[in-house]
């Protein structure tokens, strides 16, 4: 009886619809064997059981030995086939000693001898509930039977001759290699990403097509989300190099890789919306390079220091208004001169980074405020960009969207090898920021759905795939600048050298503190500064003050600060109470 009314029932008693009447139970076992593997090997242990105790019953001790072997080779091994919890190598090693156990004892004494087949048949139902309930398994079964509709869907999304070759389930979801169609090519994958996320049925955004690492244009690899794996912030880890010379860890990627970048006489570009992530990123990379006793940091940060100031300690040089950014850069080109020159001299091409020889890295936040504030600065910023690479002098930009207004120079864009695209609005900002044509091959940045999460684009990274940065807070970061401002360089001799015989030779630039003119101004400025780091030793708590209140109270740079505690702390007349933390010894009259 159904909703339409009685249905006629039609009885398989001729034998010409018994083909038709197996091939159906067939397509049935095959459909579900995932779900009727237990009972199979059940059944295939009862015959192999019999197989033994009629014409190999000696045979028993031999299948004990092998049981005892391949369960052993299991737990050792069983990582490297498929079974990479401790959980499930435990479950695919009982399951080995149950049936070896009872095919040895089958082989013994009979299989159908009690209570051995009540003991397969319970312990083929116990074992078989942990089977049907695994995770992994029931998400193996439901990705095999959507694929296996894939002639259908590739029809409807616009894909039609296209195969899926592989598969492969994940903790978050699952990915295919997708063998396109002749004509057809990744980027008419990527246009047909709404409507595969509609055929697939998972949520909007949830699917990532990507080009395949070897490069094969009739090739595409599509990864299906259904459980984000950056729905949540990822707190930092701590820095991940002790030198430029290594690559930094800005992130971690959806599939778990850290997302690996090397800085070395490479220029970065940082940009997104506001509220997209940046400072987060800036903030991480600044973890990581503080770490670094080969690298001299210098930042500009138009916010009167609103995002760096915390990391005073620690940089060098701090630049918060136009006229000093414009001081800052300039001098840096002074330094990239002076480096080029003792290049020229050794005979060398490239500035090797050392603690003695520290590159430079100039930090800028808020590149576009630069540009419109201190116009006469992008010109040096320029120059750094096309001639910084060999003397380590490099530029790492900060901005909301580097429009040719908003980055001043075409040049200074064209020469970020490394670009981090946090979220933007439309996604005409994706191509301005990656690169024109970047979107329509995959790049899109407008589709990024939390702070923290971006592309990631530079020689070694020329695939999209979404990443999400590590999560450093304001706690983190001044504990993080406390412990690093300890182990900072001091400006190499070449480079000091350079600024002094610019000073010296030509007109002087506004500086944030010492006015580079007359000789005994900056005698008088330098002296003012050594009395008002006295005071504010003599004046400090019992905990010591920091060398970024000392920066402050002196207007001094942090390299003149720390190698004046340094001559201090020789002469006994102060203390290192804690890391980065200094006061004023008593006097000691000798008698």
């Amino acid at each position: 009886m159904r909703r339409y009314g009685v249905q006629p029932v039609g009885m398989i008693d001729d034998l010409e619809f018994a083909p038709l009447f197996i091939a159906g139970i067939a397509r049935l076992a095959w459909r579900y064997r995932s779900e009727l593997a237990p009972f199979t090997i059940a059944t295939s242990v009862l015959l192999g059981g019999m197989i033994l105790r009629h014409w190999f019953p000696e045979w028993w001790p031999t299948v004990l030995i092998i049981t005892i072997m391949l369960v052993g080779v299991l737990v050792v091994w069983g990582r490297w086939v498929n079974l990479p919890r401790p959980i499930e190598r435990g479950y695919a090693a009982f399951t080995t000693a149950f049936a070896g156990t009872w095919l040895t004892l089958a082989a013994y004494h009979g299989p159908f001898t009690a209570p051995l087949p009540a003991v397969l048949g319970i312990g083929t139902f116990l074992l078989a509930v942990p089977w049907w309930a695994h995770r992994r398994r029931r998400a193996r079964v439901r990705v095999e039977r959507t694929l296996a509709a894939w002639p259908d869907i590739a029809q409807a999304v616009g894909l039609a001759g296209s195969r899926v070759q592989s598969a492969i389930v994940d903790l978050w979801g699952y990915r295919f290699r997708l063998g396109l169609g002749l004509g057809q090519t990744v980027e008419d994958a990527v246009s047909s990403v709404p409507r595969l996320e509609s055929a697939l049925g998972t949520a909007r955004g949830g699917v990532r097509v990507q080009p395949v690492a070897s490069k094969q244009a009739n090739r595409a690899d599509v990864r299906v989300i259904e459980t984000d794996p950056h729905a949540d912030a990822i707190a930092w880890p701590g820095p991940s190099i002790t030198s430029i010379t290594q690559p930094a860890k800005l992130g971690l990627f959806e599939d778990g890789n850290p997302v690996r970048v090397p800085l070395l006489r490479r220029h970065a570009l940082f940009a997104g919306m506001s509220g997209a992530g940046k400072s987060g990123g800036v903030n991480v990379l600044l973890g990581d390079l503080t770490a670094c006793q080969d690298v001299i940091l210098w930042a500009i940060d138009l916010k009167r220091g609103m995002e760096l100031q915390p990391w005073a300690s620690c940089i060098d040089r701090l630049a918060t208004t136009p006229q000093e950014a414009e001081a800052l850069l300039a001098d840096a080109v002074v330094i990239l001169d002076g480096r080029a020159d003792d290049l020229t001299m050794r005979g060398e091409r490239v500035w090797e980074p050392s603690p003695e020889r520290p590159a430079l890295i100039i930090i800028v936040d808020e590149y576009a405020e630069l540009a419109s504030e201190a116009p006469r600065a992008i010109d040096y910023a320029d120059s750094i960009a096309r001639r910084g690479r060999a003397p380590a002098v490099n530029l790492i930009a900060a901005t909301q969207r580097p429009s040719k207004d908003a980055m001043g120079k075409s040049a200074i864009r064209s020469q970020m090898d490394v670009r981090l695209c946090f979220r933007v609005r439309e996604p005409r900002d994706g191509d301005l920021i990656l690169g024109q044509g970047m979107v329509k091959a995959g790049w899109q940045p407008h589709k990024l759905d939390a702070p923290g999460k971006f592309l990631i684009s530079s020689p070694e990274h020329d695939i999209p795939r979404r990443a999400r940065t590590y999560l450093l807070d304001d706690e983190g970061v001044r504990a993080t600048a406390e412990q690093h401002a300890v182990v900072r360089p001091v400006l190499d001799e070449v480079s000091a050298q350079a600024l002094e015989r610019a000073a010296d030779t030509s007109a002087p630039l506004p500086r944030p503190t010492v006015k580079p003119s007359p000789r005994h101004a900056r005698d008088n400025a330098v002296r003012e500064a050594e009395e008002a780091l006295a005071a504010a030793l003599r004046q400090a708590p019992g905990d010591g003050v920091s060398i970024g209140d000392l920066m402050r109270a002196t207007g001094m740079r942090r390299t003149w600060v720390y190698q004046r505690l340094q001559d201090l702390g020789r002469a006994r007349q102060v203390e290192q109470v804690t890391r980065g933390r200094w006061r004023a010894l008593p006097e000691i009259h000798d008698p």
